[in-house]
């Protein structure tokens, strides 16, 4: 790729990327989004930790934004504003991305506005630690305000979404097919729960205590209390502590059955709680 051509790609990656204000002063909750859509953009979770942020435009017109999505386990959010004229990005449609293809990160690092920066692709994958989901691990720069910004490939097409600096100087990313996931889902149900992986009694199977149940959510309402152990959805038992989070993922009916034990006994119970979906049809 000559100069030329690499600074065509890198302006139309900074024309489309936002900062992202989630806090009263500018330092408080800064980050990146990526205009993928009239009037939608995509950012990362703990960069949209209110219900309503602010979004500045690299042309430097600035606007309120909704979020009106949000899945803390995948670090993804969706924002909603009303602007005419974003620049949006286009996603790779192949979402196979190789070690050592060409990485591009855009965003606003300590509120410098579109900052780039170059590298290449490591691995894609699960990192050890980090549960099954998938990683890219790219040798880009990334500093606090890039979260949520676009990794490009070498045509300017996003192939992910920056979140993480690891130690050692990998930065990860969500890779592009998890996002359009995400968006095509729409809002994924809570069970307003809070847990911590315990071993099941003389199974050695891995058991999810509740710690805590939000009074009114989904698990409250189907009469799951504090102090019970699920082991299983779908009559399948849970091997690790992902599993429950990827059944309400890949949830496509109207419930979901969880087992669990209550108060000690060995017996397993049953019960099922009702999904409200509000899933967005395929484009």
């Amino acid at each position: 790729m000559d100069s030329a051509s690499f600074g065509n790609v890198a302006e139309k990656l900074r024309r489309s990327t936002v900062h992202v204000l989630s806090g009263s002063r500018r330092s408080a909750g800064a980050g990146s989004g990526v205009i993928c859509g009239p009037g939608l953009i995509i950012t990362n979770a703990h960069v949209a930790r209110e219900a309503a942020v602010r979004v500045e435009l690299a042309d430097g017109r600035s606007f309120p934004a909704q979020v009106v999505n949000r899945d803390i386990r995948n670090d993804l959010a969706e924002l909603k504003v009303n602007a005419a004229g974003l620049a949006e990005l286009l996603w790779r449609t192949n979402p196979v991305v190789r070690p050592g293809e060409l990485a591009i990160a855009v965003g606003n690092p300590f509120g410098f506005l579109g900052a780039l920066s170059t590298g290449v692709v490591h691995a894609v994958g699960p990192i050890s630690g980090m549960g099954a989901r998938p990683w890219i691990q790219a040798a880009v720069r990334l500093a606090p305000g890039n979260s949520g910004g676009p990794l490009a490939d070498a045509e300017g097409r996003v192939i992910g979404i920056n979140t993480a600096m690891m130690p050692g100087g990998v930065a990860l990313a969500i890779p592009s097919n998890v996002v359009q996931t995400f968006l095509r889902r729409g809002t994924r149900p809570a069970l307003g729960i809070t847990v911590r992986p315990v071993a099941v009694q003389d199974s050695g199977k891995i058991g999810l205590l509740l710690l805590e149940v939000s009074s009114g959510g989904l698990a409250d309402n189907a009469s799951l209390l504090p102090g019970d152990v699920l082991t299983g959805v779908e009559g399948r038992s849970f091997r690790a502590i992902d599993d429950l989070s990827e059944a309400l993922d890949q949830s496509e009916g109207s419930v979901l059955k969880l087992s669990f034990l209550r108060g000690g006994r060995s017996t397993v119970r049953e019960v099922t709680v009702p999904l409200p979906h509000s899933r967005r049809e395929a484009a």
